[in-house]
């Protein structure tokens, strides 16, 4: 298994990331535990959660993801495993949080209450990486930047990340971190695809655009902010012989439509190149490649 350092922290992880979305309610625990000691088996050591998960959010099931995890962590080394969560953003944001009521927020009352959750959940006492779900352009980013550097020097944090994040809202944080000395943000998790005409189209009301990705990548680049990458294959449908309509049938269609950007179809429509020109790879199957 390859591995990739997290930004300029200290932090190395397998470069592939295992997502946990739908332990809890596609995947039941036991499913669930089949996945993830498959994965740790194959030497992937970096799980990402979140405090919404499963998906779709429903305050009936928020944090069950982070409880399996949980469970399965219990019978493995807690250094052997990099463990990544996420606190959610405003609750006017793109997706209305499944926690706390769904009046969620990045301040330090909300971070500090869904990280002592997240932590009993998870069964740890710290959090590896753990990141902001989506952003709050509105507010100021020194009270989120200040409660998360908190929060690491009291060591119930090792480093923090950003998610669905633009350009703008990645650079004004690491000016914020480096002017006031707080801890910055080592990763961003966006939506990207190897598909260019799916590239940051694929989640209902995302923050970036269609060509969003590119500028992302360089600002990050510049800055040594290593990149988490999610939905690379468009939840699986990039690479699907789909039909005429761009959907699938039967229950993995009710299960994609559930999170679907009806923008996906028309991507998928105009242009099915994606799976070809992944099968050029040499040496790689598609799911590789992606």
């Amino acid at each position: 298994m390859q591995t990739k350092r997290l930004g300029r922290s200290p932090i190395v992880v397998s470069k592939i990331c295992m997502g946990t979305m739908t332990f809890g309610n596609q995947a039941d625990e036991a499913t669930s535990f089949r996945i993830l000691d498959k994965a740790f088996d194959a030497g992937i050591n970096f799980f990402d959660a979140a405090e919404n998960y499963p998906v779709p959010p429903d305050e009936k099931w928020a944090g069950r993801t982070e409880e399996i995890l949980g469970r399965w962590m219990k019978g493995k080394s807690r250094d052997a495993i990099i463990m990544a969560t996420k606190v959610c953003g405003p609750s006017h944001g793109w997706i209305r949080g499944a926690q706390r009521s769904g009046m969620t927020a990045l301040d330090r009352h909300n971070i500090t209450r869904a990280l002592e959750a997240s932590l009993r959940r998870l069964n740890t006492d710290y959090i590896d990486l753990y990141q902001t779900h989506w952003p709050d352009h509105g507010a100021r980013y020194e009270d989120a930047l200040e409660t998360l550097d908190d929060l690491v020097r009291a060591g119930k944090i090792r480093i923090i990340g950003c998610s669905n994040e633009t350009t703008w809202g990645l650079m004004k944080s690491l000016a914020t971190s480096e002017r006031d000395g707080f801890a910055r943000y080592e990763t961003i998790q966006n939506n990207f695809s190897l598909n260019p005409p799916l590239r940051g189209r694929v989640g209902a009301g995302l923050p970036q655009g269609g060509d969003q990705p590119d500028p992302v990548l360089a600002a990050r680049r510049r800055r040594a902010v290593w990149q988490v990458q999610w939905r690379q294959a468009a939840g699986g449908r990039a690479f699907q012989q789909l039909p005429q309509n761009g959907r699938p049938s039967g229950d993995d269609g009710a299960a994609v439509r559930q999170r679907q950007d009806p923008g996906l179809d028309r991507a998928l429509r105009h242009d099915r190149r994606g799976g070809r020109d992944l099968r050029g790879h040499p040496g790689h199957g598609v799911e590789q490649a992606a």
